[in-house]
This record gives structure tokens, sequence and C-alpha cells, in this order.
């Protein structure tokens, strides 16, 4: 699986835990994240150049694109029919959970700007066929606070109280956390939210639906053994592990340098 940076290590963290005889190796494109605020063309070019790492370098059954906005960037299908194997994003999983899970029919989404502008998950939505009222919002800083390591506190709160606010006025009863780095800020996004909105991470149901996905095509592991992980960051690998340790966890004590390949268009 690949991300920008950080955040899709709690794609990474649902799936070690819930298919623990699975390999992992996990990129964090880390020298040119954040990819919230680049267009969408760039995100989709350096989207193609991870994935094709992924199956080509490291020989994966299947690609896990665990960013939001690479995921709303590139068409899965054909990304698939080009690398020969299948392709899960995390907007599809996400967007069917969170319709079957509200019960008033008002529900929210919150990403980053190239994500909600992207309209995705009005798409996603939409397909499901589930009648639903949708709110959209984008989240511009949170990506940074996290990665900061800053997940509460009263800078945090104020800034989610703003972003929030359309969110809120709207009156949802599940919102979705379109953005894998948003679980980190969970605790402040339900304060502000209030206890009778249900939070529906992008993260989880993308592991659930990987699983899915390994059992219908056969190729999961036999699960005699615990999976091997591995990770690569684009960037700093020392900034890399010392932040993504505390963000995912014991699995991650060390990194390697990956480069990136430019490929055909």
């Amino acid at each position: 699986m690949f991300d920008s940076g950080f955040g899709g290590l709690t794609v990474a963290r649902a799936v070690i835990d819930l298919l623990p005889g699975e390999d992992l190796v996990y990129i964090g494109d880390t020298a040119r994240y954040p990819y919230g605020s680049k267009p969408l063309v760039e995100v989709r070019d350096h989207a193609r150049e991870l994935a094709h790492s992924l199956v080509e370098d490291f020989g994966a059954k299947v690609v896990v694109v665990a960013c939001n906005t690479a995921a709303a960037a590139v068409p899965l299908e054909d990304l698939a029919d080009e690398l020969g194997v299948p392709v899960l994003g995390v907007v599809d999983p996400g967007a069917r959970s969170l319709v079957t899970a509200t019960r008033s029919g008002r529900v929210g989404v919150i990403g980053t700007v190239g994500t909600i502008g992207s309209g995705a998950y009005v798409r996603a939505v939409a397909e499901t066929g589930v009648p639903v009222e949708l709110s959209c919002a984008a989240c511009p800083g949170f990506v940074e606070f996290v990665e900061r390591g800053q997940v509460d506190g009263d800078e945090v709160l104020v800034l989610a109280e703003r972003l929030l606010a359309p969110i809120v006025e709207a009156g949802v009863d599940t919102l979705l956390l379109g953005c894998t780095h948003y679980p980190f800020l969970a605790r402040v996004i339900a304060e502000v939210m209030g206890p009778e909105v249900v939070l529906v991470s992008s993260a989880d149901e993308t592991a659930f639906a990987l699983a899915a996905l390994l059992e219908d095509q056969g190729i999961g592991s036999d699960g005699v053994e615990i999976g091997g992980h591995e990770f690569w960051s684009s960037g700093d690998v020392d900034w890399f592990v010392a932040t993504g340790q505390r963000l995912l966890g014991p699995e991650l004590t060390h990194a390697r340098r990956w480069v990136p390949t430019a490929i055909d268009p």
C-alpha cells in the first residue's frame, strides 16, 4: 500500500490487526507530501509511480491506495488493468459504510481540499443507490497537525470547531473521516460533533474490504505464519520512522529509502 505520508498507517494498522498472516509493504511518499493541495493530475502521476513500484519491485498481489486524495485522483479500474493486479482504494469502502450506518439519512464527509474538490465521495455515495443527504467539508490544516504530533489541545479544537461548523449545522448523524490522517483526531472531532454522531473510519472499512477481496480472489495467506512488514519512505527515513512508529506501533522499527521512477504516461 502507499500514501502521501503517514495517514495510510491507519490503514496499515487495521490490515495488520485484521490480516496478520499477510505480508505488507508500505511506501510513504514523504518527499512529495502532502497531496491534498496538489493538482489532481500531479497526484495521479505520483500514484501511478508508487503503484507500479509496489507490483514491479515488491511483487504485490494487491495494491491498496491508502490515501483518499490519490484514490480520488486515479481511476482505480484503469490502474488495475494497467498493473494486472486488483487495486483497492479507501473511497468506496468508506462510502458504503457511511450510508449503512446512518439512521436519519443525513450524512457528512470531511477530507482534504483535493479529495473534497474532486467530488469522489459525492459520486461514491450516489453509486450506492441509498437516498441520503450528503454534506461535505474540506479540513485544511488537520493533516499538518497530525504529522506534527499535535492531536489535541485548544489550537486543534478551535480549528475543528471552525472547519466542522457546516457539518454540525447540517445535522448529520454519521460522519465519514475521509482522510486517513483524521482518525488520529477522532477525539477532537467527536467532541465538536457531539455524542449522537457516529464517526466512520475509511481505514477500518478498507481493511474489511481487503479481507473480502482476498477471500473472493482466493489469494489470501494460509494464516500459518505471521506476515512480514516493510516500510519505505521517499523522504527523511529517520523522521519517517520516528513519526511513523508513534502513529502505527511497534511493527515500524526501521524503514528504507524509496526512490521514485518515472513511468510512461
